[in-house]
């Protein structure tokens, strides 16, 4: 296989939302639903409703610009795309960088609608489920947690949002500046004392 890369870009060293600096007492908020890697699948074997692709396509083309700017207004620790990797796959890495952990509350993570219909039909990407794999030894589920929720919190994404890692005591402020620039704008977890990448999922 052959493949090019081009740098396309520079970041101002003041503006780098780096990815190890989540401190316990910090809450963790993302910007766009998951389950795109589910729905893509769906797509290419002819069953995801075309509402559902309609609004994915929506989603997947919302750039991440306006969130970024609204983290750099308000002032994150840390931030992390979500894309191949999965949710819980790009918070561990940011959790390692930080050398904390973190609990993610499975309820509050918001997915596209009627995807969990295309979990349990069977569209399940394979980078999806090797995330799963790779993840197991770093992931403590609560028993409430259903097995179709758990693979999206590890669905492979594309185009997906930001998670962002800041305190308390701004989670509001950056939630008002994300309301017109973000598909969704929720608190889905926070960061807590433990091992580095270590994330319990209640």
């Amino acid at each position: 296989p052959k493949f090019g890369m081009v740098a396309v870009g520079e970041v101002h060293p003041e503006r780098i939302l780096g990815h190890d600096g989540a401190r316990p007492g910090d809450v963790l908020v993302l910007t766009k639903p998951v389950g795109s890697g589910v729905v893509a699948t769906a797509i290419k074997a002819g069953q995801a409703p075309a509402a559902l692709v309609e609004e994915a396509v929506s989603v997947m083309a919302t750039l991440n610009a306006g969130a970024a700017d609204a983290a750099r207004e308000v002032g994150v620790h840390a931030a992390t795309d979500v894309t191949g990797f999965g949710l819980l796959g790009h918070l561990r890495a940011l959790l390692r960088a930080s050398g904390v952990s973190a609990t993610v509350e499975a309820g509050a993570v918001p997915l596209f609608a009627e995807v969990e219909a295309l979990v349990e039909a069977g569209h399940v990407p394979g980078g999806t489920r090797r995330n799963a794999e790779d993840l197991a030894a770093d992931l403590a589920w609560s028993d409430g947690v259903p097995p179709v929720v758990r693979t999206l919190l590890c669905d492979a994404q594309t185009s997906g949002g930001l998670l962002l890692s800041l305190p308390a005591e701004r989670a509001p402020q950056l939630l008002g500046a994300l309301e017109s620039r973000s598909p969704v704008a929720v608190v889905v977890g926070r960061v807590e004392k433990g091992p580095a990448g270590h994330i319990e999922v209640v």
